[in-house]
């Protein structure tokens, strides 16, 4: 089963490049670019994320393409590989969007909801009494591995901005080791994603979520990498039914917004942007490990300050203001930012609301703009969070 989703995975790979090959105008602009990091989830990092930018067609109606793709490993022995893409045909007819992930990779877990409180128990059922478990207040380490291939195909309507289309997601989280877990003590210990699953009827070991959308996207940013100007909207509705592959039937629904407003007509880098996105468990039961969390969106770019899936739920809603500024008086190459997030989850099944528990994180950070014509960004960005965590994060093109 793993090696048939990796070649899968490796044949979609090709597929992509090959398309890209295609277009009219065949020069890819590529950025080579090493990664050396620290941050709350990986520890130290090391590898290369190289950015690509091209034009599948004429630049007068044609927007930019661009992707990141991604290998890294970790002191805290993890390896990710990924490629990330957002690519417009010809006239922008058409919009691709693929999020293709292979890792080895571990994360700790703190439970659903943004609340810091104790656990409460669950109700129990008939098949598992946790009256006399002993339930963990702490972070919980998971090793797991993990396979996304998210391809998304979005037309463009009449002579607007405004696509729609299908897309295809598959989630795979297999060979799942939960260290704090512990069921041959007296009484036992039970981890948050344990319960849950169990709870819920999920294999504690892994699952597969597996499922279509429709989709709908408004996109009239003057670019993708780094917009100084115009807005952006995303609608999701996915159904992952058991008959395609999922372990359990359910649905999800994503709604994200973005705009950016400038502050001065003659720099334009001089602006305020937001970013705003709300991620939905709408039927059904989803996973744990596959509910709605910060730093599980298609770049991973939510949630400076904290670790990957810090905060999980049924419900989530994640709101990020960013101020981006020039540094040079006469020049683009070097740029600052200051930013602030907010992160608030539910968990139905703590009875934990939406908006609840509101938690904060903030930071600064540096750009270094290394293409000038596509406006490709290395960022440096140190943040700080109201729970204690703190952490540096290296990034090609801005967050959002």
């Amino acid at each position: 089963m793993k090696k048939i989703l990796i070649a899968l995975l490796l044949l979609v790979i090709f597929s992509l490049i090959a398309l890209c090959a295609k277009g009219q105008e065949k020069k890819i602009n590529i950025i080579p670019f090493p990664v050396v990091a620290t941050n709350p989830t990986v520890g130290f990092a090391f590898g290369f994320s190289p950015g690509f930018t091209w034009y599948m067609g004429d630049r007068q109606n044609t927007s930019m393409s661009s992707a990141v793709a991604s290998l890294v490993y970790t002191t805290n022995k993890q390896l990710f590989f990924s490629v990330r893409g957002n690519t417009f045909l010809e006239g922008d007819k058409w919009n691709l969007l693929a999020d293709l992930r292979y890792q080895i990779t571990s994360q700790p877990t703190y439970g659903l909801g943004t609340n810091n409180r104790s656990v409460h128990p669950l109700v129990n059922n008939d098949d598992y009494d946790f009256s006399e478990t002993h339930y963990l207040r702490r972070q919980e380490m998971m090793e797991y591995d993990f396979i996304r291939a998210y391809l998304t195909l979005l037309k463009k309507h009449e002579d607007t901005r405004f696509f729609y289309g299908l897309g295809y997601h598959l989630d795979v989280i297999y060979n799942i080791n939960d260290h704090l877990l512990n069921l041959d003590k007296e009484p036992q210990d039970i981890t948050n994603h344990y319960r849950y699953n169990t709870l819920k009827g999920f294999s504690p070991d892994g699952n597969t979520v597996s499922g279509v959308s429709l989709n709908a996207m408004f996109d009239s940013r003057d670019n993708v990498a780094n917009p100084y100007s115009g807005r952006y909207a995303f609608a999701s509705w996915r159904a992952n039914p058991k008959m395609i592959g999922s372990t359990k039937s359910s649905s999800t629904l994503w709604l994200e917004y973005r705009d950016y407003f400038n502050l001065s007509e003659e720099r334009p880098r001089h602006l305020i942007g937001i970013w705003t996105y709300g991620w939905f468990v709408t039927s059904g039961d989803v996973p744990y490990m596959n509910l709605p969390a910060i730093g599980w969106d298609k770049f991973s770019r939510s949630g400076r300050g904290y670790t990957s899936g810090r905060f999980r739920g049924e419900d989530l809603v994640y709101t990020e203001v960013e101020y981006r500024f020039p540094l040079q008086k006469n020049s683009d190459t070097l740029g600052g930012v200051i930013f602030a997030n907010t992160a608030t989850a539910s968990s139905r099944t703590e009875n934990v609301d939406l908006f609840q528990h509101v938690n904060l994180a903030y930071g600064i950070g540096l750009r270094v703009m290394i293409n000038k014509r596509s406006r490709s960004n290395v960022n440096l960005d140190y943040a700080w969070a109201t729970n204690g965590s703190q952490g540096l994060f290296i990034s090609l093109n801005e967050a959002f």
